[in-house]
């Protein structure tokens, strides 16, 4: 079975926890357009993948630096 470090994507809750924030921060995020982009799934369930993650991160540092 996969990992969550080396699947494609990732839950919601898998990168809240990751980050280290609650799921309403991320909610609150992603209605103001600062989370990295979602897939909803058929389900309605969200997921990210891991290379939009590691984009959204790389922006993070740039407004950082």
């Amino acid at each position: 079975m996969a990992t969550a470090t080396n699947r494609r994507h990732m839950t919601v809750d898998e990168f809240c926890e990751e980050i280290g924030i609650a799921r309403s921060t991320f909610d609150d995020w992603r209605a103001k357009g600062r989370a990295p982009q979602c897939i909803k799934l058929p389900n309605g369930k969200l997921r990210i993948r891991r290379s939009d993650y590691e984009s959204w991160l790389d922006s993070l540092a740039e407004v950082a630096a």
